[in-house]
């Protein structure tokens, strides 16, 4: 199959009378690891969902491969669409709810199905309902990851993980992206803990696109300035400030937006610092209430 090709035009997802997702538009393409980023009720899931197919859009278009993703059995195929589950009335053991779910999938791979089980200690021959929530976790991304879709989302499935669990998957998620190259799709609150694996990151916020971009370059729209309170006044006028602080007459500004070298090289010269800003921060002051969208 070709490298995979995401778009949505004008996507929006009414239920009932309440709008969830506004007016859409996105263009995904080839083989990288995507993060999903929004708040609380922002809208990610319910768009993942539309993408799995589990909800057809109410306005506008989604495609893959130019094919519309709900009206298309062999297209629903490629998708595996990870979520944490209760998994309440599973009374299946663990080694058979994973091997009847592999089975479904063209691209399982046991033998990696079955590393992954030894690295999360998952008990097999324990019923599912009985697992605690990090094993349940453990189990449904064992099943993403070995599943090899060529579009494989993960939304929030690994938050009943502790520390080190999650950092296995991390490192898992990365070490088989580079060997089986296909489209991840990370929907997260733990930012800080998976920047470093986004290419690209989408922005979700009241149920609309913020932003598309790659996180190189998103990164680099951010910057803390410090110096003189009138220094850096007059170096932040007309810029997009999202957090500012002051000590005495000594002033840090957050500001978000493009910068020419030549700009950046004179606000050194004059005495100012710069600082990267993270990831994280960057998304809680853009999502804010009031920030400019």
């Amino acid at each position: 199959m070709s490298e995979p090709h995401i778009k949505a035009e004008n996507l929006s997802l009414h239920i009932g009378k309440n709008r969830i997702l506004n007016d859409i538009s996105f263009d995904l393409s080839g083989n990288k690891i995507i993060g999903l980023l929004g708040r609380n009720s922002a809208g990610k899931t319910t768009l993942l969902s539309v993408l799995a197919a589990y909800h057809s859009p109410t306005i506008g278009t989604l495609k893959m491969n130019n094919r519309d993703i709900f009206e298309d059995a062999s297209i629903v195929e490629q998708i595996s669409f990870i979520k944490e589950e209760s998994f309440e009335y599973e009374y299946d053991k663990a080694k058979k709810w994973l091997d009847d779910r592999g089975s479904f999938r063209a691209n399982y791979d046991a033998d990696y199905a079955a590393h992954l089980v030894k690295r999360f200690k998952i008990p097999m021959n324990k019923k599912v309902y009985n697992l605690s929530r990090g094993m349940k976790s453990a189990l449904t991304v064992t099943l993403g990851l070995a599943s090899r879709c060529p579009i494989t989302i993960f939304d929030e499935a690994y938050l009943g993980m502790d520390a080190p669990a999650r950092e296995i998957f991390y490192e898992e998620v990365l070490k088989d992206y580079m060997e089986h190259p296909r489209m991840i799709i990370l929907s997260t609150h733990l930012i800080s803990e998976m920047d470093s694996l986004f290419e690209e990151v989408l922005i979700i916020k009241e149920g609309s696109l913020l932003m598309q971009k790659n996180t190189e370059e998103l990164l680099t729209e951010g910057v803390s300035v410090t110096g003189t309170t009138e220094k850096v006044d007059a170096w932040a006028a007309g810029k997009t400030i999202l957090k500012e602080q002051t000590l005495g007459n000594t002033k840090s500004v957050m500001v978000f937006g493009s910068r020419t070298n030549a700009e950046r090289q004179a606000a050194i010269e004059s005495g100012l610092e710069f600082g990267p800003i993270a990831l994280q921060d960057l998304f809680i002051h853009l999502t804010e209430e009031g920030a400019d969208s």
